[in-house]
């Protein structure tokens, strides 16, 4: 296995903490972000994420010459100190604290580092991008969103939810967009999880950013690679990223689901491969990412 080393910055009010996988000082760096709720530096998550796809992807980038370096986010896992309470967080938290992160990596000797942003951490890498692209070589974006959540909610919530919840659904949801709070009463109890008012502010936050815009505003390179047996995230938002962005380079993997596991295209079916951690992460994520990442250098 190559080289890892639990590395620390501060943070708000205690260490943030990651995972350096590094194979070489003069190898080119990307910091992983993960994706959304308690997803940690593995890319495990407590509610049926198991098998350690962002440990696999940096094993797999450092046997090919490209250091990564995986997060906890503030609030959670081995960053738990950093402050009190995980749900209090913007965007632009999260953006500072990979600054923070980029600043660490320059610090060891990476001339500049690359963003990769899985899923929800998409939108963070996208955000990073527009506040300090000077030290950033240049994005990934992996089963990112290209459209705003709101809509990305209506189109996974719609096949799930019988008719008669629909309604409520798409009101909570409007409210959202409109900068407005979520009174829980009104919500249908199965997703009273979703509207939880702990996670209200940050939610506002993530509706009312538009990825495509933010992808059209930065001249950086970028990447944008999808699973083509995606159950969260479509092809059209991978397009929708690409085609805001006229250098962007776009690689649709066959076979593969949010997690980068082969998956067959049935839901159900697709879902149960998430806690199957027997199931590798495909090498042609890898792969994308290195071709990519060296052809810029």
């Amino acid at each position: 296995s190559p080289p890892s080393t639990d590395v620390a910055i501060p943070g708000p009010k205690g260490l943030l903490v990651a995972t350096l996988t590094d194979p070489s000082r003069y190898a080119p760096a990307l910091i992983l972000i993960p994706g959304s709720g308690p997803t940690d530096r593995n890319g495990d998550n407590p509610a049926g994420v198991a098998g350690g796809i962002y440990r696999q992807l940096a094993d797999q980038l450092a046997a090919k010459g490209i250091a990564m370096l995986r997060i906890d986010k503030r609030g959670m896992f081995g960053s738990k100190a950093a402050i009190s309470d995980a749900n209090a967080v913007t965007i632009a938290d999260y953006v500072a604290d990979v600054r923070g992160w980029t600043a660490f990596l320059q610090k060891r000797g990476k001339r500049c580092v690359w963003l990769a942003g899985h899923s929800e951490g998409g939108l963070i890498a996208l955000a990073t991008a527009a506040r300090s692209s000077k030290a950033i070589c240049g994005l990934v974006l992996l089963a990112a969103p290209g459209r705003p959540l709101g809509t990305v909610l209506r189109a996974q919530l719609t096949p799930k939810i019988p008719p008669e919840m629909y309604a409520a659904t798409d009101a909570a949801i409007a409210r959202l967009e409109a900068r407005q709070r979520v009174d829980p009463a009104t919500v249908p109890a199965p997703l009273a999880g979703l509207f939880n008012p702990a996670v209200q502010g940050y939610l506002i936050d993530l509706v009312t950013t538009d990825p495509a815009k933010l992808t059209a505003a930065t001249t950086l390179p970028m990447l944008v690679v999808q699973g083509e047996t995606d159950i969260q995230v479509g092809i059209e938002d991978a397009r929708l990223l690409a085609a805001a962005h006229p250098g962007a380079k776009l690689v649709l993997i066959p076979g593969i689901n949010h997690l980068w596991r082969k998956a067959p295209a049935d839901p159900a079916a697709n879902a149960a491969t998430y806690a199957n951690a027997s199931i590798p992460v495909d090498p042609a994520v890898a792969t994308a990412i290195s071709d990519f990442i060296k052809a810029k250098r």
